[in-house]
């Protein structure tokens, strides 16, 4: 089996799960592992399994990753799954957590999905951490989503781990269970 991880990073928390993912993958199989921008999206057809990786922003795929999608072409040999860091809380804890989620994250996945539809590729799931923000989203983060002053001192040491060690090795177990479904 050959797999192609290529993502879209500015601040390198994908780049870091992207790498991750190659840890696993590349004990296994021929891995290759680049940004999208370099990749020609002729040679797809050489893999069997791509990893597309990307940051949020407006609260879905980075533009150049949509971009990216929307040239893959139709009916392709490979499966394709996807892993996207972003900078608000895991949708898991609170209610408060889930609605800023959904507000700011919410749509990364069902664009996924609706890609790999269109394009008719087998999607076989997404992973997803949170990544420390650049200062100027931070500072619209506080303007703008996390204005009251409790929330923010508990929200901004947090965010400024990730990706950390645990969603490192968590990005690597998604990887695994994706390899053990092929």
């Amino acid at each position: 089996m050959k797999s192609l991880i290529a993502y879209f990073t500015q601040t390198n928390n994908t780049k870091k799960i992207a790498e991750a993912i190659f840890e696993v993958l590349s004990a296994h199989d021929e891995t290759n592992i680049s940004t999208i921008r370099k990749v020609d999206i002729e040679s797809l057809d050489e893999y069997d399994l791509l990893f597309v990786g990307t940051p949020c922003h407006d609260s879905d795929l980075a533009p150049p990753v949509k971009g990216f999608l929307e040239n893959l072409p139709d009916s392709p040999k490979f499966k394709l799954a996807g892993f996207f860091t972003h900078s608000t809380f895991m949708p898991d804890d609170t209610e408060r957590n889930r609605e800023l989620y959904d507000q700011w994250a919410g749509l990364c996945t069902p664009t996924f999905e609706n890609a790999c539809k269109n394009k008719k590729i087998e999607f076989l799931g997404y992973f997803n951490c949170r990544g420390k923000a650049n200062p100027g989203i931070e500072a619209f983060i506080r303007q703008v989503v996390i204005t009251d002053d409790d929330e923010w001192n508990e929200y901004l040491p947090e965010l400024r781990k990730h990706p950390d060690s645990n969603d490192i090795e968590d990005a690597k177990v998604f990887a695994q269970e994706i390899l053990d479904k092929l």
